[in-house]
């Protein structure tokens, strides 16, 4: 395998506007605009896991308010049927997002859902539409440049989740514990007045059997898509967002709305980029500290990379 430097993540709010779906309803006259409202052509993203503590459900929610484009992937896991057949979890917010991707259904956004391993009960419906979402295997999406993307989510690449799944389960309860932790740790980080700080991303990036697993599966996704004779392909199920080639075959991967808040953008001239929606938070934490105006005109303004493409 061929492994191309990563692409750098930037925070895409504040881009520059692209083909996105207006609505002049009652419906959405009577919502406030978003201060950063981020107009794109498509966006992807993916392991929500709603029904788990561990779902940043308001941070997915500023997110979808900003978000205007044509089409919208669900490209898995966006219910954890797991978690929920263990306990019941479902605090308002996971609700709230829900009815956000339903009204924007209902606004004429397409909305696609390609179910994962947490949410394949809705394996069963294939080819159903509810209130506007389309249930489908797997999608083929066209960039506006004309390169072709398979949409999946990714599971059926794992080695664990098709021949020991058994094993998934109790890493899933072992993941589920190192959230837990990582709650902990970071309303620890917050009284100190530091940043979030995810330890289940730091493991996955520096364990060597952890690494070693993603980079498989990079691989095997990748080579895939490219044997259908498509240019790229699009994921999830891993956690770990990424955009690059992979033997000339574009691998994305929108990340998650556990650990990363991330999501995989199109914007109207085929251009794709990841959006690190986390950063974003952290920039506006920052923007609402006071500065006085002294030392605001003698710092030097660093070049912005908001709008820089990840790749096209």
């Amino acid at each position: 395998m061929s492994r191309e430097p990563h692409a750098p993540i930037h925070d895409a709010p504040g881009a520059a506007a692209s083909a996105g779906v207006r609505d002049a309803s009652p419906e959405a006259a009577a919502e406030e605009p978003h201060p950063q409202a981020l107009r794109v052509r498509t966006a992807w993203i993916s392991d929500i896991h709603l029904g788990t503590p561990g779902c940043q459900a308001e941070a997915l929610l500023d997110f979808l308010r900003a978000l205007h484009c044509e089409t919208l992937y669900l490209v898995g896991d966006i219910i954890d049927g797991w978690q929920l057949r263990r306990s019941w979890y479902w605090p308002q917010a996971h609700n709230d997002v829900v009815q956000k991707l339903l009204r924007k259904a209902r606004k004429g956004t397409r909305i696609v859902f390609v179910p994962g391993n947490h949410d394949e009960f809705a394996r069963k419906y294939l080819g159903h539409n509810f209130g506007g979402i389309e249930v489908v295997e797997e999608a083929e999406h066209q960039l506006a440049d004309g390169r072709r993307l398979w949409v999946i989510h990714g599971d059926h690449f794992d080695g664990v989740i098709q021949c020991a799944k058994w094993l998934a389960y109790l890493g899933d309860s072992a993941y589920e514990f190192t959230l837990r932790l990582n709650r902990h740790l970071n309303s620890l980080r917050a009284r100190l007045g530091l940043p979030y700080w995810s330890l289940s991303r730091f493991l996955k990036l520096k364990v060597k059997r952890a690494v070693n697993y993603v980079n498989d599966f990079e691989a095997a996704v990748a080579r895939e898509a490219r044997s259908r004779g498509l240019q790229g392909v699009v994921c999830g199920h891993i956690h770990h967002a990424d955009l690059r080639l992979i033997e000339g075959t574009l691998y994305c991967n929108d990340g998650d709305w556990v650990e990363s808040l991330s999501a995989l953008v199109e914007y109207a001239d085929g251009r794709l980029e990841i959006v690190d929606w986390s950063q974003r938070a952290r920039s506006d934490c920052a923007a609402a500290v006071p500065v006085p105006d002294v030392a605001q005109a003698e710092k030097p303004t660093p070049a912005s990379q908001d709008t820089a493409p990840v790749l096209g």
